[in-house]
C-alpha cells in the first residue's frame, strides 16, 4: 500500500468526505420509483448483475448459536438470482458462487468486471462479541471508517484473504490485521459512490418496510472485495447471528425469502432510474448533443405534469414502448455537467447524463 502518496491520500479523503457525506445521510426513499405523475417502466433494463455470497468452503465466515454465515448468505443470493431470472428474464445474474466453494475476494471482483457488470451486491451475516442485544441490517459502500464499528467489521470481512494463496502479492501487501492499512483502503474512490449510496438505502429501506428489519444504516468502510469492483457496489450485512432471535429469521427459509424479496425490490427501484453503469450514457454514435434524461414512462407525461411545467425546453423521445424526457444542455459535457447540477438542486437528484447525435436531436426536438 506504499504507492498511495500524501498528496494522494488527501485528496481522497477530501473527496469522499465531500460527495459522500450529505448523500449517506439522505432520508428513506419512497416506495415511488419515479416523479409524481410518472408511470414507472414494468420492465427492467438488460442489466448484468453479479450476486456474491460472502466467504464459502473453508471460509465459514461468522457463526451464530446453530448457523455459519456461508451457508445462509449462499440460500440468500440463490432466491435473489431466481427472483431476478424469473421476473425479469432480460436481466443476466451471474453468481461468484453458487455451491461451498472458497473464491477469492479479488478473483469475485474480476469476475464481476469482466462480465462488465452493471451491479455487484455483496451478501454477508454480522456478528459481534459480547453484545448479543445488538441487531439489524447494515448495507457497506467503500469509503471512509466513520466508527470503530465500520472499521472492525471490515477488518473480519478483509481478513478472508489470509486464507488465500500469496494474498500479499494479490493486494498490493495489505494487511487485513492493520488498522492503518484499513484506513488508506477506505481512502480509495469509487467512481460510482453515488449509484452506491442509492441502492444501498433502498436496500435498507425495503430490509426494514417489507422483510421488517430493522436497519443500522447505509455506511462506509474499505472492503477489498468492493475496491476492485468498476461497477455500483454495495455489501449487505443481513443481519447479527450473534442475535438470537435474528439468527433464526436468517437460518429460516422465510426470511430468506423475505430478505432475497427485499433486494429484488430494490434493484428494480434502481434500474427504472438509472441507466447501465458506464460512467456516460451513450445514446448512439454520432456527433453528439449532450443532455439529462430525466424521466422514463410507460404513457407520456400530461402536459400539466410538474416536470413540463418546470422545464419548456424539455424533450419528449419515444423509444420501443417507453417515453424518455431529456434536457438538451449543448455540444460540450461540462455544460450538460453545469445543467445536471442545477436540476439537482430543483428536486431531481436522479437525471443522468447522455449524447446523441444531431440528427436524432432534430427528430426528438
Amino acid at each position: 500500500m506504499h504507492k498511495y502518496s500524501i498528496i494522494t491520500i488527501i485528496w481522497n479523503v477530501l473527496s469522499v468526505c465531500l460527495s459522500a457525506n450529505m448523500l449517506l445521510a439522505m432520508p428513506p426513499v419512497s416506495d415511488s420509483t419515479s416523479h409524481a405523475g410518472a408511470a414507472p417502466v414494468s420492465g427492467l433494463p438488460p442489466y448484468t448483475i453479479v450476486i456474491d455470497p460472502g466467504h464459502g468452503g473453508k471460509d465459514a465466515g461468522c457463526s451464530g448459536k446453530h448457523s455459519h454465515e456461508k451457508e445462509i448468505v449462499l440460500a440468500i443470493g440463490q432466491k435473489v438470482r431466481d427472483l431476478l431470472q424469473k421476473q425479469h428474464p432480460q436481466v443476466k445474474v451471474l453468481m461468484t458462487r453458487d455451491s461451498d466453494l472458497f473464491i477469492p475476494l479479488h478473483e469475485r471482483a474480476l469476475k464481476a468486471n469482466r462480465s462488465k457488470a452493471d451491479l455487484f451486491i455483496s451478501l454477508h451475516c454480522n456478528s459481534i462479541s459480547g453484545r448479543a442485544h445488538v441487531h439489524g441490517s447494515e448495507t457497506y459502500v467503500l469509503g471512509l471508517h466513520r466508527a470503530e464499528d465500520n472499521l472492525a467489521v471490515a477488518k473480519r470481512e478483509n481478513s478472508a484473504i489470509l486464507l488465500e494463496d500469496n494474498y500479499e502479492q494479490n493486494y498490493d501487501g495489505f494487511d487485513p490485521n492493520s488498522a492503518a492499512g484499513h484506513i488508506i483502503l477506505s481512502m480509495v474512490q469509487n467512481a460510482f459512490l453515488e449509484q452506491s449510496i442509492d441502492l444501498a438505502h433502498r436496500i435498507e429501506h425495503h430490509l426494514t418496510h417489507h422483510a421488517g428489519r430493522h436497519s443500522r444504516g447505509v455506511k462506509q468502510a474499505g472492503f477489498l472485495v468492493l475496491r476492485e469492483t468498476t461497477m455500483p457496489s454495495v455489501l449487505v450485512e443481513t443481519g447479527f447471528l450473534t442475535h438470537r432471535s435474528e439468527e433464526d429469521f436468517l437460518s429460516d427459509e422465510k426470511g430468506q425469502w423475505k430478505v432475497a424479496q427485499s433486494i429484488l425490490k430494490a434493484v428494480e427501484d434502481y434500474a427504472r432510474l438509472n441507466a447501465p453503469a458506464t460512467p456516460e450514457a451513450v445514446v448512439s454514435e454520432g456527433e453528439p448533443i449532450f443532455g439529462l434524461q430525466m424521466a422514463v414512462t410507460s404513457t407520456p407525461l400530461d402536459t400539466q405534469h410538474p416536470m413540463k411545467k418546470q422545464y419548456s425546453q424539455l424533450l419528449e423521445w419515444p423509444q420501443g414502448n417507453v417515453y424518455k424526457y431529456i434536457l438538451a444542455a449543448g455540444p460540450d459535457r461540462k455544460s450538460a455537467e453545469r445543467l445536471q447540477q442545477k436540476v439537482k438542486q430543483d428536486g431531481y437528484p436522479d437525471a443522468f447524463i447522455i449524447r446523441w447525435p444531431k440528427a436524432q436531436f432534430a427528430e426528438a426536438h
